[in-house]
Formats: structure tokens, C-alpha cells, sequence
């Protein structure tokens, strides 16, 4: 008997279409910071060109994957669309990539910020403190950092719907305070 759906832990991994793989390896890994574990091998019957990366998680572990890039058979010297959070076609609107705290994800920002990757957004949402890029391939990447459970587990549709726009350039861009809204049956206040 088919019952009902059953829940998932989440989302396993993504893989993405790019134009580029050598470029995209290098924006993946020099600047978003994944590790390439593996490649699929060349074979007679077959003709894909993929590479799979990874993070690690509170250990220190290494998933089997959690992106994979597929290099796509049309003209890779078409140009990219740029990105925007507003959705104009069906597909990828954007990847977020979460870092461990605080400190590693400011670090990354300055990184980011020094490399010279526009920042298209940075807005502290009710859940999350995060910067929206993208890729060479125009894939939205938002990077975040998670806020304590305790500012917004008791109402997550409250910090969904919380956004503050912060600057995207210069050194106001770097800029992260902790007054944190909190969010639950009473009115969102500091904490």
C-alpha cells in the first residue's frame, strides 16, 4: 500500500551545467573553496565531462559529494545570463553554500571581496547573514552563515520574511552585527 510521502534528511547534492569546466573548477574550488574528490574517468561510451566536489562537515568529514559540475555540449563561448534572485526562466535561481560560524564565513566574504567577486546582494535575513554572487556560468551562489536556532526556531516564517539590505561594496560590505532579531510569538527583538 503507497501511504504517504516520507520525509527526507535534505538535499544530497546538486549538480550544474557549465560552460567552462576548468573555469568553473577553479571559481568552485579557489574561491568557493570545494574540494574535487573525484572525476568521471574518459571511456569509449562515454562522452560527459564531470567532476564532483565536496566540504566537510562538523567533523572534518568529507561527503561523497555535494556539487557536481557537468561541462555542457553546446557552444561554451555563449555568455552567461546575469544573475538575479528574481526567477525569468525555469531552472537554478541560486546555490547556498553555508559555512561552519561566523568568523569562517566573514573571513570568506573579505576573500571573496579581495578576489574581486561582485556581490549582487548582502542582506541579513531572519535565519541566515548572507551575500548573494555567482559563478563564470551565471549560477546564483548565495553565501551564508546560520544564526542560532534560538533566533529563529520558534517562528521560521518570521525570519523568512525578515530581510535588512546591507551595502556590496567596500568595506561596509564586510561589516556583520550580532544584535540578531529574534523571532517568535512575541514581536522580533534584539538579542
Amino acid at each position: 500500500m503507497a501511504g504517504s510521502a516520507q520525509t527526507p534528511r535534505g538535499v544530497n547534492h546538486l549538480v550544474l551545467n557549465v560552460r567552462d569546466l576548468e573555469a568553473s573548477h577553479r571559481f568552485w574550488t579557489e574561491i568557493i573553496g570545494f574540494r574535487c574528490v573525484a572525476e568521471l574517468k574518459p571511456r569509449p561510451d562515454r562522452t560527459i565531462k564531470m567532476r564532483f566536489y565536496s566540504g566537510v562537515d562538523e567533523r572534518g568529514d568529507v561527503n561523497h559529494h555535494d556539487l557536481a559540475l557537468m561541462q555542457v555540449s553546446g557552444d561554451p563561448a555563449a555568455p552567461p545570463e546575469p544573475w538575479t534572485l528574481e526567477a525569468r526562466r525555469p531552472g537554478v535561481n541560486h546555490v547556498a553554500i553555508q559555512y561552519p560560524d561566523r568568523e569562517t564565513w566573514l573571513k570568506q566574504v573579505e576573500f571573496l571581496q579581495a578576489k574581486g567577486v561582485t556581490f549582487h546582494r548582502r542582506i541579513n535575513h531572519g535565519m541566515t547573514h548572507s551575500v548573494y554572487v555567482s559563478d563564470p556560468d551565471g549560477h546564483g551562489i548565495e553565501v551564508l552563515y546560520e544564526l542560532p536556532r534560538e533566533v529563529w526556531g520558534d517562528d521560521i516564517d518570521g525570519a523568512q520574511n525578515y530581510a535588512e539590505r546591507l551595502p556590496t561594496e567596500g568595506p561596509e560590505a564586510l561589516v556583520d552585527a550580532t544584535d540578531y532579531p529574534v523571532f517568535g510569538k512575541e514581536k522580533a527583538h534584539a538579542v
